[in-house]
């Protein structure tokens, strides 16, 4: 969320911060609105002074024996004009609120401009698409042959946009993500956390996803709503709180399902694991203090990024251009695989820096400074260390045989009681 007195004090600049982001000529609606309010305001203080000074003329001219009756009527009409006016302060508040609540974080000066993702930059690329002297096949081709990915039953279950695994496959999901708590833990100082997959309100909106993206998210009948991500109940767990400042950066982990109703995407990625309703996710979030929220970023995208060399995948860092950074960020490196079977490079990981946009919604702030005593926001991070399913998607693809078997990455067959291979003769 922004500050209204820092668009206040330079409007068109603001503009030209929402115009990156599509969205021009928003900081007029807003003055006018602050304008408005302030208006109000100033009119309620006069109010309240001439009440206060009426109350006091009223009490003199009693105790001397003076007429009031004017004064009186006077204070009785005031006291009217007083009440409309409470009332439509907080209107103002509000309809001020309802704007800022739908304008996205303001992009770093880094991020290129571009109206989606084919303005995005590569930054970097590590490793190389495998060679097979055979034509690969997508992961639910192979997950189906081995009869160890179901999409008919899961849909019978749950309808479409639901898998089954079973056997070895369901415990090489299960292996992706104990291997990769274990290495965000014990190498990269990420704390194991355990959270609801259940929200309120107020925590859906601390991290931007209500009220804007209501419609992405599954809603249960007492008003909770199931998290699209464990970044949604990790980021939170500051909310309203100030942090000492020698305890950040505050660096957390979590395994959760995730949940999505995928608004908007019918018609893609209709066949397979890549876009479910329900899939696994091990969350990166970081709290940091603001000075150093930037090399936090390198850090969770390089955390990101080391899963990935374990497993041997190859894969390419991208820096989202203005049209394809999400709402909440400000600046966003997105993770791209290599499939195969697609023959092309799709998003496993996205790690964000989104500053103070999100300790502003939730009030999250730190204590600290040359006296100990200042108080300011802290800033949010949040990333994908990997996306589970769409990992073992890249395991099955990148290291399937031409007999439709799968070698189980090295570091995977501890995880797995020392199995080599998944299928085959």
């Amino acid at each position: 969320m922004h500050d209204i007195r820092t668009i206040r004090t330079d409007p068109a600049a603001f503009d030209a911060a929402m115009a990156r982001r599509g969205l021009p000529g928003v900081a007029g609606e807003l003055m006018a609105l602050d304008a408005a309010r302030r208006t109000a305001q100033t009119g309620l203080q006069e109010q309240q002074a001439r009440r206060n000074a009426l109350a006091k003329e009223i009490g003199q001219g009693k105790r001397t024996g003076a007429d009031t009756a004017a004064l009186e009527a006077e204070a009785i009409a005031l006291r009217g004009a007083m009440e409309d006016l409470e009332k439509h302060v907080p209107e103002h508040d509000a309809a001020i609120k309802r704007v800022l609540d739908g304008l996205p974080n303001l992009l770093d000066a880094s991020v290129p401009d571009g109206s989606d993702e084919t303005a995005n930059v590569v930054l970097k690329q590590s490793g190389s698409p495998p060679a097979f002297g055979f034509a690969p096949k997508q992961h639910f081709e192979l997950g189906e042959a081995l009869g160890m990915m179901d999409f008919v039953t899961a849909a019978k279950l749950a309808g479409a946009r639901f898998t089954v695994l079973r056997g070895p496959l369901a415990r090489m999901e299960r292996a992706l993500g104990q291997f990769m708590l274990d290495r965000h833990t014990l190498e990269r100082g990420y704390q194991e956390t355990v959270v609801p997959s259940l929200v309120n309100e107020a925590t859906a909106y601390g991290t931007g996803n209500l009220p804007k993206f209501e419609d992405d998210l599954f809603k249960t009948t007492d008003g909770r709503y199931l998290i699209p991500t464990a970044e949604v109940p990790l980021t939170n767990t500051v909310a309203g709180d100030i942090v000492a400042e020698k305890l950040l950066p505050l660096r957390l982990t979590a395994l959760t399902d995730c949940y999505r109703s995928e608004a908007g995407s019918a018609g893609r990625d209709t066949r397979g694991m890549l876009r479910q309703h329900q899939f696994r996710k091990v969350e990166l979030v970081c709290i940091s203090h603001p000075d150093n929220s930037a090399a936090e970023h390198e850090w969770m995208t390089r955390s990101a990024e080391l899963i990935l060399e374990a497993l041997e995948l190859p894969y390419r860092r991208m820096l989202l251009s203005s049209g394809d950074t999400g709402f909440a960020s400000t600046r966003t490196h997105d993770l791209e695989v290599w499939l195969p079977g697609q023959g092309m490079y799709r998003e496993i990981s996205s790690c964000s820096n989104c500053k103070d946009f999100q300790a502003r919604r939730m009030n999250a702030r730190f204590r600290g400074g040359a006296d100990g005593k200042s108080v300011a926001y802290v800033h949010t991070l949040n990333g994908s260390g990997v996306a589970v399913g769409r990992a073992l998607i890249a395991v099955m693809e990148n290291y399937q045989r031409e007999d439709g078997s799968i070698a189980v990455p090295a570091v995977l067959r501890p995880y797995m009681g020392g199995l080599e291979t998944i299928g085959g003769p």
